[in-house]
């Protein structure tokens, strides 16, 4: 599997700044784990599977300047327990919203990479008034059969590299690591989690940026487009040149830029 492929999907392993707020809590029989940084509005930020809220790092001067981020370690990941031992983006919702409610927090912004991204839209759909605005990063409505071909590769498709920076996400060492390769690995069978349909997506009504590569090998670009034209009020971002997450690197400050733009526009009443 490509070095650089692997990178995307798991994010890049990556230092807190050293004014980061650590805190857990407990959360659907699990202990989640997060940091905040900054003041202001909340404005969620969800990380890729495999990976942890250091992703965001990089990020966290910028957007910290106009909100208080909140980085969970989705279950499993990072600092987070998982007792279940199983994942999906739809628990991974739940875990969301049960969060927000333990933080009081009644609506929020939020961005997402990947299955950070999935799980907003489980979380979105489920209680809509939620969220004022979000941002999807190569997130999709279903696995297609070259993601699933992906998924199959793993784990014995990791080059030494990759691991060592999915090593250094995983607070609990090799059995954490482990597992998350699993779980991974099980999603090349897995038909009821990710089964958007444009009809359910249409119940969305925060403010929805959708972000995506033109070069995503998880995930064909006509998957973005059908999102676009799904959910109300929309805007469609395809990155040229873009990979499953095309937000590092030279394009991360005009991701910024279109980022900031999108969150600080006012959006629609609720219902």
């Amino acid at each position: 599997m490509p070095r650089l492929l692997l990178i995307l999907l798991w994010g890049l392993a990556l230092v807190l700044p050293a004014h980061a707020a650590d805190h857990t809590a407990k959360v659907n029989g699990l202990t989640l784990h997060y940091q905040t940084h900054g003041t202001g509005e909340p404005l969620v930020l969800l990380h890729g599977f495999g990976g942890c809220g250091n992703d965001w790092a990089d990020f966290v001067p910028a957007l910290s300047a106009h909100y208080q981020l909140i980085i969970p370690d989705l279950r499993g990941h990072g600092g987070s327990s998982n007792p279940s031992g199983k994942f999906s983006m739809r628990d991974s919702a739940s875990d969301l919203l049960v969060l927000l409610d333990a933080l009081k927090l009644k609506r929020v912004r939020a961005m997402g990479i990947s299955a950070g991204g999935m799980t907003l839209m489980h979380a979105a759909t489920r209680e809509p008034a939620r969220f004022q605005s979000l941002v999807l990063i190569g997130a999709t409505t279903h696995f297609p059969a070259q993601a699933r071909a992906i998924m199959a590769s793993v784990p014995e498709g990791v080059p030494p590299p990759v691991m060592d920076q999915f090593h250094a996400c995983a607070m609990r060492g090799r059995a954490q690591v482990d597992a998350l390769m699993q779980q991974f690995h099980g999603f090349k069978d897995s038909y009821d989690d990710m089964t958007f349909t444009a009809p359910t997506l249409g119940t969305i009504i925060a403010r929805t940026l959708v972000v995506m590569g033109d070069r995503d090998e998880f995930f064909p670009v006509q998957i973005a487009a059908d999102m676009y034209a799904a959910i109300p009020g929309s805007a469609l971002w395809v990155v040229p040149g873009g990979d499953h997450v095309p937000i590092y690197g030279p394009v991360q400050p005009e991701f910024e830029r279109i980022a900031l733009a999108w969150l600080a526009t006012p959006a629609p009443r609720t219902p």
